[in-house]
């Protein structure tokens, strides 16, 4: 099989030293041909050990969300980008947005911004879902109701406190519809709580979109 042929098969994931290198194992100094395969637009390397499908070849590559599953973790996506992709803010985001325990870090690479925001366990694992965005990638993100509450979270400044406060920046700062918020699981939500950084703001939440029903 021919190096093209094994990006080819690869090509809906990101793409690791370790797999690079199995797939060169006949090469005598297989980190010269990946450098060479870099300098050919062949692959792209997006950090240290981590390739893409390069810009000289006409090969889709892994969406987004799923790189940035890779590109940082452990972790998952959330905040706007977990929102907008449950179609719960109108915005288009220019970045992909992640939570991670490890430290907080931004990547800009060639393909686009990832952010990850630093949480402590046990709260991160709340409300993490496995989504398939195509037959071959699936991803860790963020629920609705997760990613509204890492929302609230890590927003510097914001403390929740009355029903009339939480509408106002549920429907007027992020632009959420009423009846988008309807369907939110607050039982689950719940046992959020006692384990969540601002739980007096999440309880509120909680309270306000229980009003919806």
């Amino acid at each position: 099989m021919n190096i093209l042929q094994a990006i080819s098969n690869y090509s809906e994931i990101p793409l690791s030293s370790e797999l690079l290198l199995h797939e060169l194992k006949s090469y005598s100094r297989p980190f010269d041909k990946i450098d060479e395969l870099v300098k050919k637009g062949v692959l792209l390397q997006i950090k240290r050990g981590l390739y893409l499908p390069g810009p000289n070849i006409q090969m889709q590559g892994p969406e987004p969300f799923l790189l940035a599953n890779h590109l940082y973790g452990p972790s998952y996506v959330s905040l706007d980008a977990a929102l907008s992709h449950w179609g719960l803010i109108p915005e288009r985001v220019y970045r992909t947005t992640s939570m991670s325990t490890k430290k907080s870090k931004v990547f800009n690479t060639a393909v686009g911004a990832f952010s990850y925001t630093k949480l402590s366990l046990p709260y991160y694992s709340y409300g993490v879902k496995q989504v398939s965005l195509t037959s071959k990638q699936t991803v860790l993100m963020a629920s609705p109701e997760k990613a509204l509450c890492d929302k609230i979270i890590t927003t510097t400044g914001l403390f929740l406190r009355s029903k009339k406060q939480t509408l106002a920046y549920l429907i007027e700062d992020l632009r959420i519809e009423k009846e988008d918020l309807q369907p939110f699981d607050i039982k689950t939500m719940k046992t959020w709580i006692s384990d969540s950084p601002k739980s007096t703001s999440i309880h509120q939440l909680i309270e306000t979109i229980a009003s919806f029903h």
